[in-house]
């Protein structure tokens, strides 16, 4: 096996692995502990993150920061990867901005003069424009991380009405309109509820008493199906013109209660947290008449008591 070949083969093997020795290494590559050292400390100039521990239970491990290997691209494969990441910067936070934007900066950098040229002519011709937001989410890193390693963590979250700390164990984040939710378990309230993360004023580990639940099975596509506490929801039906549609694709996001007619025209039917109705109300209030709200009365009623409201502050 010629020497580049090798070090190929050694950056696969030792990512792959959690933690080896020389030994081990020089064994399943047939050579010896000697040439397995000057090839661990080149690709540890070629920046792979590897870190030795000395003693009788010692070896290398590598750390979290792994390199990839070297992957091949076609053209199109590249500008796509590139401008799938720089959609992301109209948001002013996401969970991985500053990988996100070094990932950005080795593709351009390596891509040809030509290549490089035609991404300059793109990013005038094509956008991924989202509401500007003066929101900050600056957890969603953390609340990302609890939801694939199954942690409770305690925030301070500042809702319409005050401000409280809960425990929670969140299911995974999602961008809608420029916010970023977190549906999560609550502890305080016994169920999933629907978090804004701009309204998270603090981030921290959760009680330790608190046992997390297995909700390896719930995640961003059925966790509204997965609890549905129907005491605690209310049908909702509405009808929608084409703008109507257009404005709840957008507002509603992976809410999954809008349906749509081959026409355009479409409807929500679906179930409703009760504690969301005013916000309900004033999406369909900013609508006017393209939403016709059907039920739930309560929502009605609503809506009127806000339109009531709103038409106080301009009498004569």
């Amino acid at each position: 096996m010629s020497k580049s070949k090798r070090l190929l083969e050694l950056m696969l093997t030792v990512n792959r692995k959690r933690k080896f020795t020389v030994k081990e290494l020089a064994q399943e590559f047939g050579v010896s502990a000697r040439t397995i050292l000057r090839d661990l400390q080149e690709l540890g100039e070629l920046g792979v993150p590897l870190y030795s521990e000395v003693g009788p239970h010692g070896g290398y491990q590598v750390l979290n920061e792994r390199i990839l290997p070297p992957i091949a691209f076609t053209e199109e494969e590249a500008v796509a990867l590139f401008f799938a990441c720089h959609a992301l910067r109209h948001y002013s936070f996401i969970p991985f901005e500053t990988e996100a934007s070094s990932a950005l900066s080795k593709f351009y950098h390596y891509m040809s003069g030509d290549v490089r040229d035609r991404i300059d002519q793109m990013k005038n011709r094509v956008d991924f424009v989202i509401p500007a937001r003066q929101a900050e989410s600056p957890f969603l890193s953390s609340l990302l991380d609890a939801s694939v390693m199954q942690k409770v963590l305690r925030i301070g979250y500042k809702s319409q009405e005050n401000v409280s700390v809960r425990d929670i164990q969140p299911i995974g984040i999602y961008a809608s309109s420029g916010l970023w939710y977190c549906p999560a378990y609550c502890f305080l309230r016994g169920g999933v509820r629907l978090f804004r993360c701009d309204r998270m004023m603090s981030v921290e580990e959760g009680d330790p008493e608190i046992k997390p639940l297995d909700l390896r099975s719930i995640h961003l596509d059925n966790w509204e199906d997965s609890f549905s506490e129907k005491s605690e929801y209310t049908r909702c039906r509405v009808q929608l013109s084409e703008e109507g549609v257009r404005v709840c694709e957008a507002e509603l996001g992976r809410r999954g209660l809008l349906r749509v007619r081959e026409d355009g025209t479409g409807w929500i039917d679906g179930d409703i947290p009760n504690s969301e109705i005013p916000y309900f109300a004033r999406l369909f209030i900013g609508l006017g008449s393209d939403a016709e709200v059907q039920e739930p009365p309560e929502l009605i009623d609503c809506m009127r008591a806000k339109l009531k409201e709103l038409l106080a502050k301009y009498d004569a």
